[in-house]
């Protein structure tokens, strides 16, 4: 572990005192905590300290110390302990944290670094000659799929090259960070496989929807005059608990095909031998009650629906395109030929 110390005298203020709007954020954190627990209060008022000045200074420690009644060196030894606190000044516009983890590293964090070297100061911790960046090596930031990337701030940009990152550099210093979107900066859906979908490829017009509901309530709750209006877009996206429900299910309902629709599969009266349509990957009870009301109790059946019919049940069970995915045809067609020994002859292994 490396030793973290607090910055030298020279550069540390005389004294700290938190502003007006933190002073009633630090009260909301402390009484959030049981009486004679208030001490526990130490992490997020150190966090505004830093939010405040830029940087956990010693008169900040000290006064968040008296704040909580508690001993000076336990608030130095939080913030000594916990790199997520940045002892000396670091830059006015921007931070930044290379991850240097082995995923970022496989993936070109070393050339990062090299770019911060080259475009902020040749070591970390040290701001530019305009005090206006700065920047470290960091562990692990959680977007390992993403690597490499970095954090400024508390947002994260993944998908990095070294061209890339010299460019958000550059807009930081030009003040212009806020342009700069987080997240992936290549042509992937947060966390997807790099170059597109490769499964559930109709979900993406589902999620498409999910962040484009999000940049709505986003812009109406930065028009609205009210409270809500400082709430997360992601928080005024999604509808009540109790909401959420009967939404679903009418459009569940209303996705629904026609019983009299012409692709409907035709059914037959239940035989005297049933098959076990449940060894069809994908049929579970209570899939296998529906085709068994729908008709359909045998693997034949299954065996010989044409597209437009697959298609209808797959609507019916609202299944998203899983029937030709799992290729219930070829299944059935295995079974219906020869039971679980064919099955296990054309698939290499027994039905699920």
């Amino acid at each position: 572990m490396s030793v973290r110390r607090l910055a030298e005298a020279s550069v540390q203020p005389a004294s700290f005192a938190f502003n007006k709007a933190n002073t009633a954020a630090a009260k909301k954190w402390i009484a959030k905590y049981p009486k004679g627990r208030q001490q526990s209060a130490i992490i997020p008022l150190l966090m505004l300290a830093q939010e405040q000045e830029g940087w956990v200074t010693k008169a900040a420690i000290e006064s968040v110390c008296d704040m909580l009644d508690m001993p000076y060196i336990r608030g130095l030894e939080v913030a000594t302990f916990y790199t997520q606190y940045q002892l000396k000044p670091v830059g006015t516009r921007a931070h930044i944290q290379v991850c240097g983890t082995t995923p970022c590293m496989l993936r070109g964090a070393g050339e990062l670094m090299d770019v911060c070297r080259s475009k902020i100061h040749h070591e970390q911790f040290h701001t530019n000659a305009a005090g206006t960046l700065s920047w470290e090596e960091v562990e692990c930031l959680g977007a390992c799929v993403n690597a490499p990337m970095v954090m400024v701030f508390k947002d994260t940009y993944e998908d990095l090259t070294p061209e890339r990152l010299a460019e958000i550099i550059d807009a930081f210093e030009g003040g212009k960070g806020a342009s700069v979107k987080p997240g992936p900066q290549i042509d992937r859906f947060y966390s997807a496989p790099e170059g597109g979908f490769t499964a559930l490829k109709d979900e993406k017009a589902v999620l498409k929807a999910t962040r484009d509901k999000d940049a709505k309530a986003t812009a109406k709750a930065a028009k609205a005059p009210s409270a809500a209006a400082s709430a997360p877009a992601s928080l005024a996206a999604v509808p009540a608990k109790d909401e959420a429900k009967p939404t679903a299910k009418k459009a569940a309902a209303a996705a629904k095909p026609s019983l009299e629709d012409k692709n409907r599969p035709a059914g037959i009266a239940k035989p005297a031998a049933v098959d076990d349509l449940q060894l069809i990957s994908g049929v579970g009870p209570k899939n296998e009650k529906i085709l068994h009301d729908l008709g359909i109790f045998t693997f034949a059946q299954v065996a010989a629906w044409k597209k437009a019919e697959r298609a209808w049940v797959d609507a019916y069970l609202n299944f998203h395109g899983r029937i030709e995915r799992e290729d219930w045809v070829k299944q059935a067609k295995a079974l219906a030929k020869g039971g679980v020994a064919e099955y296990i002859r054309v698939f290499g292994k027994k039905p699920v």
